[in-house]
């Protein structure tokens, strides 16, 4: 084992380096396993100086997971990955919360890299998984042999047109695909109606945005130390991304006003009316802690 760190007096994680560029083989962490099983550590990190692999116990108790929940690497950084990582500086340590985040953040991980995967080389069930859906006839050889190119020419011009879309929401604070309702900004209280869910024809306008997740997985972890996390949801509509507890419409922690230029957090009082605050970046909700706290005590 190279490197632990401590706080009181107590290993929270373990550390194993490798060369840099030398491949980070899970075989070849046999320290990593062992002190993991033997230690108070809860997280334990495999590097090679470029690529960090973070793990912990998801799987079995004290036993340390064969696959990482976390990634990281130093010269293609994931921003996604970064409000987690705050978690484990110093001046914000959190190792709790960050392993009540860490199983979503391994399958998010997990799937993201098999789209990327199939996306950039798709598989022959990836393959027929479309066929069978634009195509009546038999599926042979030669009809995978000439579906394999339409299929990439899709996935390559559905890209782009994401990458076009969201580079028209920039500009313009609004999405060029789906309409979206969006109320006036607000920066003083004003009486809010409860969140309903939406009807058929809403759900088919709201898209949900990776920032919109990532700002839920942000408060989720906040609120987690008062709230147990199966407990904590979320609800699209197309005014705001809506976070609340229990699946209850009645019970709403915060909502986050992402889709304009100008973001906003709302955090609601105890009559359900709201105040919306500018946050410029996700990691500006850390300095709402408290206030989101507050608010799940008050419907937990």
């Amino acid at each position: 084992m190279d490197y632990a760190i401590l706080k009181d007096g107590q290993i929270q994680m373990l550390v194993e380096c490798k060369k840099i560029g030398e491949p980070l083989n899970i075989n070849h962490a046999s320290q990593l396993f062992r002190y993991f099983h033997v230690t108070t550590a809860r997280i334990s990190i495999l590097t090679n100086g470029q690529i960090y692999k973070f793990f912990t116990d998801l799987d079995a108790p004290n036993k340390m997971d064969e696959k990482p929940f976390l990634e990281l690497d130093l010269l293609d950084i994931d921003e996604h990955a970064v409000p987690e990582l705050n978690k484990l500086t110093k001046t914000t340590f959190d190792v709790e919360s960050i392993i009540s985040a860490a199983g979503e953040l391994k399958y998010i991980g997990q799937i993201k890299r098999e789209i990327s995967a199939q996306f950039a080389t798709p598989g022959d069930e990836f393959l027929r998984f479309f066929i069978t859906r634009v195509y009546d006839g038999t599926i042979t050889a030669r009809v995978r042999e000439q579906f394999q190119p339409l299929l990439e020419k899709a996935i390559s011009q559905y890209t782009a047109d994401l990458v076009n879309d969201r580079l028209k929401s920039a500009i313009t604070g609004v999405s060029a695909s789906m309409p979206i309702v969006i109320s006036a900004p607000a920066t003083a209280q004003q009486a809010l109606p409860t969140e309903t869910a939406p009807d058929e024809e809403e759900e088919v306008r709201i898209v949900t945005t990776e920032e919109e997740m990532e700002g839920y997985f942000i408060v989720k972890s906040i609120i987690r130390p008062v709230v147990d996390s199966s407990r904590i949801g979320h609800r699209d509509t197309q005014s705001y991304f809506g976070i609340l507890l229990d699946d209850n419409n009645r019970k709403p922690v915060c909502r986050l006003h992402f889709n304009r230029g100008q973001k906003y957090l709302g955090i609601l009082d105890q009559e359900k009316k709201e105040t919306r605050y500018p946050i410029s970046n996700l990691d500006d909700i850390y300095g709402f802690s408290e206030a989101l706290i507050d608010a799940t005590k008050r419907v937990a």
